[in-house]
């Protein structure tokens, strides 16, 4: 009996046309992965290489591209992530940042960068620019105020957030778990014989009001008294609100802050006023930036897995393109407390 070969040119349209119908999900079939891995492959997320591999094979396989939703390119989206910060100062930010650019690059897409400086009537602004611009999804980090009417907003574009936490979880989000990180940075300082632990939050996104929750569930589980002050995330204003608290009559011995900007404007306090670190004023806070190596004995922080947020927000966004209508996923990521001088055992001093 004898077969007669397909034309080659024949067999090539045949497995183009297969091809070109390849989902994410023949991907993860064939690779022997849920739809979630692919993602996060797609993404640019932590995955182990042995992983990687097998759905990049399995890709290449499948003949599947990452079109990000034909039926948005159909309405004329453009193939353009839009991402929204509040302050690329922040060098958290700016590391996000990096890896969403990255993880676009990768699937071939364009990113806009708007830094909203935490001010509501830029981010309405910024929101506007990414309706006129067609954009193909939005990651995000808002202000509380922003946040609270997401929901009542006319977006045309699927929204991930980062760094906070949507109330009405209608949202995907990306986020770290604040509370637990601070309470991390309390159950060291009293460890190390603190007991006057102050507290210096951001006053202007769900974030700082975490973190408040995580130190005051922390001091009160040891019996201590919180001592917490609110404050716009600018570090000149926690270096003058450092300056005034270290002249109450019980001034704290410790500070735990909740970001890199107030970080620093504890470290100016400190120096303005002649205060030794930790002899003088013991500090951590979050954020382990190069510089807070080289600030005196060095900067107890909370290390946030910047990458890793920033990766798992585009696989969230690339899920969303792919499924519009799953349920909303929130991703929360543990912290690492890195333990440096700024923190070193209590020494008792005669007043």
């Amino acid at each position: 009996m004898s077969v007669t070969a397909k034309a080659p040119t024949q067999a090539k349209a045949t497995a183009k046309t297969a091809n070109a119908k390849a989902g994410i999900k023949d991907v993860a079939q064939a690779a022997g992965v849920s739809v979630a891995t692919v993602s996060r492959v797609l993404g640019n997320g932590p995955v182990s290489e042995a992983l990687r591999k097998r759905v990049e094979d399995a890709v290449r396989a499948t003949g599947y591209r990452p079109n990000l939703s034909a039926r948005r390119l159909r309405s004329q989206h453009s193939q353009t992530i839009g991402l929204i910060v509040s302050d690329i100062r922040n060098p958290f930010f700016t590391a996000v940042s990096r890896a969403v650019e990255d993880a676009a690059y990768r699937a071939g897409m364009r990113v806009i960068l708007c830094n909203s400086d935490e001010n509501p009537e830029r981010e309405e602004l910024y929101l506007r620019l990414m309706q006129e611009e067609r954009i193909t999804g939005l990651i995000f980090a808002p202000t509380s105020a922003t946040l609270g009417r997401l929901d009542t907003l006319d977006l045309d574009f699927p929204v991930v957030l980062i760094d906070r936490n949507a109330p009405t979880g209608r949202h995907d989000a990306v986020v770290l778990d604040n509370a637990r990180a601070a309470a991390m940075l309390v159950e060291h300082l009293h460890d190390r014989g603190y007991r006057r632990i102050a507290g210096l939050f951001g006053n202007t996104s769900t974030t700082g009001a975490e973190r408040h929750e995580g130190y005051r569930a922390a001091m009160a589980a040891r019996g201590l008294t919180p001592d917490a002050r609110f404050l716009a995330p600018y570090a000149d204003a926690a270096e003058e609100a450092v300056v005034r608290w270290m002249a109450e009559p019980d001034r704290p011995e410790a500070f735990v802050v909740s970001n890199s900007l107030f970080l620093m404007g504890v470290v100016k306090a400190a120096h303005r006023l002649g205060l030794a670190i930790p002899d003088g004023l013991a500090v951590a806070g979050f954020d382990n930036e190069p510089w807070t190596e080289l600030v005196g004995p060095g900067l107890t922080v909370i290390e946030q897995p910047v990458q890793d947020i920033g990766h798992s927000a585009m696989a969230l966004l690339f899920e969303r393109l792919e499924s519009p209508d799953r349920p909303s996923r929130k991703l929360v990521l543990g912290g690492t407390c890195v333990v440096r001088g700024s923190t070193g055992a209590r020494t008792v001093h005669a007043r």
